[in-house]
């Protein structure tokens, strides 16, 4: 073994006649600009050196490639371009052979699919996910890929963004072998040794001819274009991806690198990868709060859930999906056995549809135990409650646990409205409550807001960041105020979209605007699938403290006296058939609402589209703002995250938050004040939109690190 060249981020070692080029640019082998102009000498120099037969490349650490330098998201890449370098490997007279484990995600399976040859290890995962960012495989992966496996699999990897495993890799003829061992190395040494010594070429996948069968690419290529304008109709890069792969078929490699490459600096222009990148970043930035940093979390082996509803079970499964122990505490034995059953059908529904075995259903099950008594709490390191939403309840069972629980255990409240403080403040450990609002079902809804009472000490709020890590959430800190985050938002923005169905718009009109703008579902289809008698009990349980000046929209109270819940019942807002969740506009609600209107002294109006979604933004911003204003929020971004993940934002705009900024938030204040003219109680600015349209800022301005 012979050092070549010295070098920080490509290591280059002789191995006989191999020369072995390592990506070493931790954690993940990011291709920065460094990292593409040193691997352009590494091939120049084995080109030029007599000695050297092949090239292996390989990762450092624990990947081979991640993909692009997230420092560059968003922006033209300083050269060499990585398309470049994937060439200059293609092209190299050598047989180049990639040896890949942990990653190849992105660019780095770009890399690998330039190399002539592919061996990977049993371990490795593989994707390509750009459009997740906005954008498409822009260093040859769409031309490439479809060459070597065809346009359907390639399709399928692109517009998904999903990782497949090596198996997977191997059957679709993405990689040549699976290695015998972890080995990267010695497997990747030995691949080659027996290429050379077989005489093997210079395969490029360039002429690959996984794309000859022109009719089924064809076909593929439509079907793919169809589903994607169904499917996807709001983002702009999948159909690009299509393009790009109709241009492999039908275009020359070199005239398709070309067009791609137009396509992916289209995709890099789009507002939607902008509010794709920016959901990416925030994604990462809400992981730090200023407790995480000052502080380590308690260890958590063993947790409690209180309550065995539709929300404890789920609570319950996400924490056994990550591997811990969990006792399950209800009033009854009958109601423990519900509890129970609602835990076991999420795993026969996995087990039905082959996602898991029996045999690893019953291991999970082994680790769920249940009682009627507080007493088997008594080692829990983590209690969650999730029982009903009220406040003597809340406090009933935490005084119950202030029993039981040993000292040091944290206690968690799932709470999505009352005030933790003084659940907190009735027991004799406050320091030790939190609030872990999961958002249902509770095993699959990504956002868990982290509430922070007053008295709570900073290693709680880290074991609750560290939670969330182990469960696979994304954590968004919250302050204490009604509804948090983004049930505080969401009264707000509903209550704005209650006036315009009492102004004049159906609330089928408005369910449609809003699903156009990207939501999967308007506010009233929201409210039958939740259940139209939740909002009714929070709207009663708030009448005490409503100010009476302000506007109240009755036609859903009207609905709920009726018995009429939405899904659950067959009628809400919508009419739905049997066992239907596709429901149909209701005759008999729009007569409500037009007696309703009738009893309001209003004379309805028409709204356009336009008008019904800047006033329903306009209301989610404004709020959004004061959520930041008075600290509840730590910054723009944490609303935008907790609204991608718990409400349906649509991602590709990033959230409300940097809508306003890519908007105008200049543009938005006129919005509100104009608004205000009709309804100034309502539609008052919030104090930081003002501030910041004055001083010519942005939201974004005020996205730094907690």
């Amino acid at each position: 073994m012979i050092p070549v060249t010295p070098s920080d981020v490509i290591k280059r070692e002789l191995h006989g006649r191999v020369l072995v080029v390592r990506i070493d640019n931790p954690p993940v082998n990011a291709l920065s600009a460094r990292v593409r102009n040193e691997l352009q000498l590494a091939f120049e120099a084995a080109e030029a050196d007599a000695t050297v037969d092949a090239v292996l490349l390989i990762g450092a650490g624990r990947a081979f490639a991640g993909g692009a330098d997230i420092r560059e998201f968003g922006k033209l890449p300083k050269p060499p371009a990585l398309p470049d370098v994937c060439n200059q490997i293609e092209a190299c007279g050598k047989p180049v052979v990639a040896a890949i484990h942990g990653v190849a995600l992105g660019g780095g399976l770009e890399l690998a699919l330039a190399a002539h040859y592919r061996i990977a290890v049993s371990g490795a995962k593989f994707g390509l996910p750009e459009v997740t960012l906005g954008l498409l495989p822009g260093s040859g992966g769409t031309q490439r890929a479809p060459r070597l496996v065809g346009a359907k699999a390639a399709l399928d990897l692109m517009l998904s963004g999903r990782h497949i495993g090596a198996k997977d890799a191997h059957a679709l003829g993405l990689i040549d072998e699976i290695a015998s061992t972890d080995d990267v190395l010695a497997d990747g040494l030995a691949y080659t040794q027996r290429l050379l010594a077989a005489h093997a070429p210079a395969r490029r996948t360039r002429d690959a001819r996984a794309l000859a069968d022109r009719t089924s690419s064809r076909a593929a290529i439509e079907a793919a274009r169809a589903d994607a304008a169904k499917k996807t109709r709001h983002l702009f890069s999948p159909m690009k991806i299509v393009d790009a792969v109709q241009a492999a078929l039908e275009m020359s490699f070199d005239d398709g690198l070309r067009h791609e490459r137009q396509l992916f600096l289209q995709c890099l222009d789009s507002p939607q990868r902008a509010g794709l990148v920016h959901a990416f970043f925030a994604e990462r930035e809400v992981q730090k709060a200023p407790e995480t940093r000052k502080a380590k979390p308690r260890a958590i082996t063993n947790v409690g859930v209180i309550g065995g509803g539709t929300m404890g079970a789920g609570i319950a499964v996400a924490l056994l999906d990550a591997g811990l122990p969990v006792t399950m505490i209800e009033r009854d034995d009958a109601s423990l056995l519900r509890g129970g059953a609602l835990v076991e059908k999420v795993y026969d529904r996995l087990v039905e549809k082959g996602r898991m075995s029996l045999e690893e259903k019953a291991d999970v099950l082994a680790r769920l135990s249940g009682s009627t008594s507080y007493d088997a709490l008594d080692k829990a390191d983590l209690v969650i409650e999730a029982v009903f939403e009220d406040m003597a309840v809340k406090k009933a069972v935490f005084a119950e646990l202030d029993r039981v629980c040993k000292r040091g255990a944290v206690l968690a409240t799932n709470t999505s409205y009352l005030d933790i403080d003084a659940i907190a403040a009735s027991i004799s450990r406050p320091a030790d409550v939190v609030g872990l609002h999961f958002f249902s079902p509770a095993n699959v809804m990504k956002l868990l807001e982290v509430v922070v009472p007053s008295k709570a000490s900073a290693d709680v709020i880290a074991t609750a960041f560290d939670l969330a890590k182990k469960l696979r959430k994304v954590p968004v800190r919250a302050g204490v105020c009604d509804g948090f985050i983004g049930n505080r938002v969401l009264a707000i923005y509903r209550a704005a979209a209650d006036h315009m169905m009492e102004d004049g718009a159906s609330p089928y009109q408005i369910d449609r605007a809003v699903r156009d703008f990207g939501f999967p579902m308007g506010p009233f289809q929201v409210s039958d699938l939740a259940g139209g008698d939740i909002g009714w009990a929070t709207r009663k349980r708030r009448a005490a403290t409503r100010d009476p000046k302000m506007r109240y929209v009755q036609i859903a109270d009207r609905i709920c006296e009726r018995g009429w819940f939405g899904q659950k019942t067959g009628r809400g807002f919508y009419l739905y058939a049997e066992g239907g969740r596709t429901g149909q506009p209701d005759p008999e609600v729009e007569a409500i609402i037009m007696d309703e209107r009738q009893r309001a002294g209003i004379t309805p109006r028409t709204f356009s589209d336009d008008e019904i979604m800047r006033r329903y933004m306009a209301a989610m911003i404004n709020e959004g703002a004061n959520v930041v204003h008075e600290g509840i929020a730590l910054r723009p971004l944490d609303v935008d995250v907790t609204f991608v993940h718990g409400y349906g934002f649509p991602r590709h705009r990033g959230g409300p938050m940097k809508y306003a900024d890519t908007v105008g938030l200049a543009n938005v204040l006129a919005d509100i004040r104009e608004f205000a003219k009709d309804d100034p109680l309502f539609w008052k600015p919030s104090p930081l939109i003002v501030d910041l349209v004055e001083r010519g800022a942005t939201l974004a301005s005020l996205n730094q690190s907690a």
